[in-house]
């Protein structure tokens, strides 16, 4: 009687092995993340001159928080797309200057992610930096945030010019006093970039890339930026200077959600 139980012992738990590793195996395809299309490339490989500061990757952005999605602060675009900005980074380079990404592909849990941010009144903690004169009710309906984004399709990024030699940009420290991000470049949080009239995702119309009250050097680096970009075939969206999509889009109605990570480009790559 003892051999027996055991016997059966023996096998209730080969059994329970065996469907736990199918549970797992199950849960894990489940929970597998979406990968990249083969034409989709780290920026790094096509470019490595071309400044990186992912500002989602950080706490240093309107949320205030790293955003969903962003596992590494690399920037991954089409290679159409990243050709492209390679060409106009060589321009900027002959002339002393050099591109930096803030932002480029976007998965859409992250913009599920904004959009959560957006809803919730109670958390103001960025106004003061991003927001300062806009009520957060009003998110939406001014543009500023929305339910699906051009950066979730893989061929717009968020940019800007820095001269050489650059110099490192300092980190921030969550909870530092905020400063509005339209003050003069000497005071606003410091960024190593030429002055465009108004810090990275400012919320706020002097973010219009030609508002007429932005002029003198200001308005000249927004038309650098705009100029190299626009002959190389990317458009500007009017209501922000960082912001540009190259066309044609590989992908003009696809709204990616891979993460933000190189495992994402792991496959094909």
């Amino acid at each position: 009687m003892t051999r027996l139980s055991g016997a059966v012992r023996g096998v209730v738990a080969v059994l329970v092995a065996l469907l736990t590793v199918t549970a797992a195996s199950t849960t894990a395809r489940a929970n597998a993340d979406p990968v990249a299309p083969a034409d989709f490339v780290a920026l790094r490989t096509v470019d490595p001159t071309i400044l990186q500061e992912m500002r989602y990757f950080t706490p240093h952005n309107f949320v205030g928080a790293r955003v969903d999605g962003y596992r590494q602060p690399i920037c991954i675009l089409t290679r159409p797309a990243a050709e492209a900005l390679h060409k106009a980074q060589t321009n900027l380079l002959s002339q002393g200057y050099t591109l930096k990404v803030y932002d480029c592909y976007r998965p859409q849990r992250a913009v599920n992610h904004f959009v959560r941010w957006a809803e919730d009144l109670n958390d103001e903690t960025t106004k003061g930096e991003f927001y300062p004169n806009v009520d957060k009710s009003r998110l939406f309906e001014d543009g500023y945030i929305a339910e699906k984004s051009g950066h979730s399709r893989g061929s717009t990024m968020d940019l800007t010019i820095v001269r050489l030699p650059a110099t490192p940009t300092r980190p921030y420290v969550p909870g530092e006093p905020l400063v509005p991000c339209y003050a003069p470049q000497q005071q606003r949080f410091p960024d190593n970039s030429v002055d465009m009239g108004t810090g990275f995702d400012c919320f706020d119309t002097l973010a219009h890339t030609m508002d007429p009250r932005v002029q003198g050097r200001q308005r000249a680096n927004r038309t650098l930026l705009k100029s190299t970009l626009e002959a190389l075939g990317f458009v500007n969206l009017a209501e922000e200077w960082w912001h540009y999509t190259f066309k044609p889009e590989p992908y003009p109605d696809t709204y990616f959600d891979f993460p933000v990570s190189a495992r994402s480009l792991a496959q094909g790559h």
